[in-house]
């Protein structure tokens, strides 16, 4: 499958310059760029499926530069509905250094189940597997072109580029200025400049022609293009890709509006993580209706192989076929092969109606609190409960004790108690707790 193909099969295609999508796979350049800005010390889902789009490029031997926006994050993308507030210089650095260790992460181990093992790769990629791309990933920082640019030259020549009528003309401008806007800051009004002039640098210092996004950016990316043909008669082009919607709630996928699921398994300081737990489930429970969707665009699955998936799936949808693949797939890009391997089988056995929890060992147990959240023993029940997010509040747990929802190890409890031995505290369905 061309990469012109397999864009479109994924599902990786919204606004482009490009008219031909079969223009990509004879391009002379075979460089491209992605940004993120260090808005949180994680990126979330949303943020990996723009990565997986730029997976399929370095897959049919694009070399990727990856930027994390050191400068633009100090400003804030502008939302469509208000000011962000400015983070503190010290957060902005210290989600840099984590934004930047799981770019590098995710990309790496993407092309570790792309193009590791051949049992693997072949399995997941078909032929394009033995191809095999050049594995160079170069991470850029915009702070490190602008830290030192003084302001009149910027004006000179990225600001007197750009008339006012061209800017006031986007839309998320319109939508804050216009009636009933909560009017925006010069700060905010000037970020499209300052992408913009991340592309014309990338274009200048390494040759890069083209840009790929998020659809929610492609005005912004669209201004490195006209600084490129302004100011060095040279042509560019922006790829997009559509933002993931979640069927269920129909907000975007990986946004902190009490739906996000993050990349990272531990706290980096700011309480944005998943749990692998919580993360491999995640998948695991995605409805029937989107399930095909999210195998093209968050897995390494060719289509032979999601054809197949798909097939098996729809002979026994009670089965879940479909969303196992699809766990076990974003997991091992995520948290690795090894990671995918233990929490699936994890799941079987926490999941099974065959499971005995009272013939788990300490030792087996004790494995468990590697994936699940544990409390300490000493703690009262109600108090763990709460603590850990099995419960809202401890008038809650008691409720749930009373109710007989509550089980440590296989047996329902019925009291509040003191937690004293390593056990599996397991509520209602899928909530779980490991005393240690």
């Amino acid at each position: 499958m061309k990469l012109s193909e397999e864009l479109i099969y994924r599902g990786f295609k919204a606004e482009t310059t490009i008219e031909n999508p079969e223009d990509l796979d004879n391009r002379v350049s075979k460089k491209f760029y992605w940004g993120a800005d260090p808005s949180a010390d994680s990126l979330t889902i949303g943020n990996l499926a723009a990565l997986m789009m730029c997976a399929c490029f370095v897959r049919h031997g694009y070399q990727p530069y990856l930027l994390v926006g050191g400068a633009t994050g100090q400003i804030g993308d502008p939302k469509e509905n208000g000011e962000r507030e400015l983070k503190p210089l010290d957060e902005v650095e210290h989600n840099k250094k984590c934004i930047k260790e799981q770019i590098e992460r995710i990309m790496l181990g993407a092309g570790d189940v792309a193009w590791g093992t051949p049992s693997r790769a072949s399995a997941r990629m078909g032929e394009d597997a033995a191809a095999g791309p050049a594995r160079e990933i170069t991470v850029v920082d915009n702070l490190d072109w602008f830290k030192d640019m003084k302001y009149l030259d910027f004006l000179r020549e990225v600001g007197k580029a750009f008339s006012m009528t061209q800017l006031l003309d986007r839309q998320f401008v319109q939508n804050r200025i216009g009636e009933g806007g909560s009017g925006i800051s010069y700060a905010e009004f000037s970020y499209t400049l300052i992408q913009g002039y991340d592309f014309l640098h990338l274009f200048r210092e390494h040759g890069i022609d083209l840009q790929l996004c998020g659809a929610d950016q492609y005005g912004n990316c669209t201004s490195g293009i006209h600084l490129i043909k302004r100011l060095e008669d040279a042509k560019a082009d922006v790829w997009s890709t559509p933002l993931i919607i979640d069927p269920v709630s129909g907000k975007k996928f990986g946004k902190s509006e009490g739906n996000a699921v993050w990349l990272v398994a531990e706290d980096n300081g700011e309480g944005n993580y998943t749990s692998i737990f919580d993360f491999y489930q995640f998948w695991l429970n995605q409805p029937d209706e989107a399930v095909e969707n999210l195998l093209k665009i968050y897995t390494f699955y060719d289509k032979e192989a999601i054809d197949s998936i798909m097939a098996q799936h729809s002979e026994a949808p009670e089965k879940r076929i479909a969303q196992k693949a699809l766990a076990h797939g974003v997991t091992e890009i995520v948290h690795g092969h090894e990671n995918a391997e233990a929490i699936e089988n994890l799941t079987e056995m926490l999941f099974s109606r065959d499971t005995n929890f009272a013939e788990f060992s300490e030792d087996e147990i004790m494995e468990f609190a590697k994936f699940l959240p544990t409390t300490k023993k000493g703690s009262m029940l109600v108090d763990a409960l709460s603590e850990n997010g099995l419960a809202e509040s401890k008038k809650k747990a008691r409720e749930y004790i009373s109710q007989g929802a509550i089980t440590i190890n296989g047996v329902k409890v019925k009291d509040d108690i003191e937690l004293k031995q390593v056990a599996i505290i397991k509520k209602g369905k899928n909530k779980f707790l490991v005393v240690k």
